[in-house]
C-alpha cells in the first residue's frame, strides 16, 4: 500500500539557526518540558522570534501565544538542572541536523524540535522497518513478529517499534536475537518504562540499540501520547509492517501516518475467523503488501539482500521438514494451514483421532507445532537438525 510521497507536498521545517549554539541547546531543554508548547506551537513561536534561547525569553516574559501555566513552569525550570538530569539517566538530546535525529522526522507536519536518546546511534543502517501490532497478540503472532524481527535485523535493517507488550516486544526480541539493531520509541519520558515490565527489554535494547522519545525524563505515559509516538515510529521508518490487530487497534494509526508520509505498508495475513486478523486483512484488501515472512518483505522493499546466507530463518513448516518423522507426523504437519482442531485433522487425513493426537505430541516434542486452546498450530521456524 503506497500513498503519495511526502515529497509531493511541502512540509514545514524548523527555522535555520533555531539551535545554533550551547545556549540554544540549554534553552531547548526547558522549552521541551512545557506541556502546552507542542512541536507545532513551538515552531510557530520560533518563526516569529528566532532561536531557542530567544523563544525561552519570549515565554518567560509572557508571549501572548503561550499559556500561563507554561510561562510559570519556564520561570521555575533551570536548564542546567535539566542537563544534569539527562546525564543521570544516560540520555542526550538530538536536534535536526544531528546524526541521531532521523531525517525522516522532517517529513512530518509537526516534527519534534528534538529527540531524547539513550543507547547507541539511532541512524545506523540504510533502511529501517517499523513493526507494530496487537498488545494482546496470539502466541503465533508473537512468534511471527520475532521471526520477522530476526530476519530483518540479520539482513541489516533497523527494526523500529514501540516497546509495548505483545507484537512490539516480540519484534524487538527478534532483532536482539539476531544481534541486530532495534529502536524503541517511547510514548513516555526517555527514562520511563511503560509498562513497567518492559524495563528489562529496554535495558537489553540499550546494549546494542537505541531508545528514543520526544518527552524529557519523568514524563508519565498517557493515552494521548501514544498516537503522537506512533507518528514518530512511522516517520523514522522506510516501511511499516502490521502483525495482528483487532478492530480499533492503534496499528491503524501507525499505518495511516505511514501512508500520509508516503511510506509503504505491509501486513501479515491471518485466519479470517480471528479478530486479530481484522486490521491486517483490511489493510491487504485496501492494497497493503501481503508478506508471509522476512524474505517476502525484503524482496518487496527491493533494497536488501533476501538470501538466507545473510542470516534469514532456516525455513518454516511450509518448506522442508526435518528427517526422522513418522509418516503420520509428516502428514499432520503438512496438513496444518492454521490453528486447527485435532478432530478436523483426523477427518481430513482419514486417520483416527488417537493417531493424530500421538503425531501432535511427537511434533510438539520436536518444536514444530504447539497446542493453544485445544487447537494445533504451526511454529514459524523449523529447528535445525
Amino acid at each position: 500500500m503506497q500513498a503519495e510521497g511526502a515529497g509531493s507536498r511541502p512540509r514545514p521545517q524548523w527555522p535555520a539557526g533555531f539551535v545554533s549554539d550551547e545556549e540554544d541547546r540549554l534553552a531547548l531543554l526547558v522549552l521541551l518540558c512545557l506541556p502546552g508548547l507542542t512541536p507545532r506551537r513551538l515552531r510557530m513561536l520560533a518563526e516569529g522570534v528566532g532561536g531557542a534561547a530567544a523563544c525561552l525569553d519570549a515565554v518567560r516574559v509572557g508571549h501572548p501565544t503561550v499559556a500561563r501555566a507554561d510561562r510559570a513552569r519556564a520561570e521555575r525550570l533551570r536548564a542546567r538542572d535539566m542537563s544534569t538530569r539527562l546525564d543521570e539517566v544516560g540520555a542526550r538530546i538530538a536536534v535536526p541536523g544531528d546524526d541521531d535525529y532521523p531525517r525522516g522526522l522532517l517529513d512530518l507536519s509537526d516534527p519534534p524540535a528534538a529527540l531524547f536518546v539513550r543507547g547507541g546511534s539511532v541512524v545506523r543502517s540504510d533502511v529501517a522497518v517499523a513493526m507494530v501490532g496487537a498488545r494482546n497478540c496470539s502466541p503465533l503472532g508473537a512468534e511471527v513478529a520475532r521471526s520477522f524481527g530476526r530476519d530483518l535485523a540479520a539482513a541489516g535493517a533497523s527494526v523500529v517499534s514501540g516497546a509495548a507488550r505483545g507484537i512490539d516486544a516480540a519484534s524487538h526480541e527478534g532483532a536482539l536475537a539476531a544481534g541486530g539493531h532495534t529502536i524503541a520509541v517511547l510514548g513516555s519520558g526517555i527514562d520511563v518504562a511503560y509498562p513497567s515490565r518492559s524495563r528489562d527489554l529496554l535495558d537489553r535494547i540499550l546494549e546494542s540499540g537505541s531508545v528514543v522519545s520526544e518527552y524529557p525524563p519523568g514524563v508519565p505515559a498517557r493515552p494521548f501520547r501514544f498516537p503522537a509516538r506512533n507518528r514518530l515510529v512511522a516517520a523514522i521508518s522506510d516501511a511499516v509492517l502490521i502483525v495482528e490487530g483487532a478492530e480499533g487497534s492503534g496499528s491503524l494509526i501507525t499505518a495511516d501516518f505511514a501512508l500520509d508520509l508516503g511510506r509503504p505498508v505491509f501486513a501479515v495475513p491471518g485466519p479470517v475467523t480471528s479478530p486479530l486478523s481484522e486490521v491486517p486483512l483490511a489493510l491487504i484488501r485496501d492494497g497493503a503488501g501481503l508478506v508471509r515472512n522476512g524474505e517476502d518483505l525484503l524482496v518487496d522493499l527491493g533494497r536488501l539482500d533476501p538470501h538466507p546466507a545473510r542470516g534469514l530463518s532456516a525455513g518454516t513448516l511450509s518448506g522442508r521438514l526435518p528427517d526422522g518423522l513418522t509418516e503420520t507426523e509428516r502428514r499432520v504437519a503438512e496438513a496444518i494451514a492454521g490453528p486447527t482442531l485435532p478432530e478436523v485433522l483426523a477427518t481430513v487425513l482419514g486417520c483416527s483421532l488417537a493417531e493424530v493426537l500421538t503425531a501432535v505430541v511427537g511434533l510438539e516434542v520436536r518444536g514444530l507445532v504447539r497446542t493453544v486452546g485445544g487447537r494445533v498450530e504451526r511454529r514459524m521456524t523449523v529447528p535445525s537438525d
